[in-house]
């Protein structure tokens, strides 16, 4: 495990939102895993323009579905973010090489992800009522800098 934290975006829509989650994961001890489809390409200039040039200080990777993705990050706990969740994200003790897995900007994990049994925790950012969602990429800062706070801001 080269990372103490992973974040997984589950089919990410908007290029500047991973873009922002790239330039994240290079200045935090934390790795990426993008789970297709993806709403843009590698080539998309605002994500190009969102990461600015961490994007080779970061360590990326992309897996067809959410099946192989989560095989991949075995034997790890899973923690999925959603807004229908019950427990918040600060009331759990994180762990090296925790998952931190996150939705489509536009509706979140589908219920089919969130009852996959490899999803270990399911957890929610606390807002305002009334409102319907965090930005992804500022929901995974607040997230690794809680997990990385736990963790007394070790480096791997």
């Amino acid at each position: 495990m080269s990372a103490l934290i992973r974040v997984a975006f589950w089919q990410p829509e908007i290029p500047g939102n991973t873009g922002n989650a790239i330039r994240l994961t290079a200045c935090t001890p934390s790795e990426l895993h993008l789970i297709e489809p993806l709403g843009f390409s590698f080539e998309d200039k605002q994500l190009r323009r969102a990461g600015l040039d961490y994007h080779d200080l970061a360590n990326v990777f992309t897996h067809p579905d959410a099946d192989t993705a989560f095989a991949a990050l075995q034997p790890a706990r899973i923690i999925a973010f959603s807004r229908n969740a019950t427990t918040s994200y600060a009331d759990i003790t994180y762990a090296p090489g925790d998952v931190l897995l996150f939705g489509r900007e536009s509706d979140g994990l589908s219920p089919e992800v969130l009852a996959h049994p490899a999803i270990d925790e399911r957890v929610r950012l606390p807002m305002l009522p009334a409102r319907r969602s965090l930005n992804l990429s500022n929901c995974a800062a607040v997230a690794i800098f809680e997990a990385w706070r736990q963790l007394d801001f070790a480096t791997p």
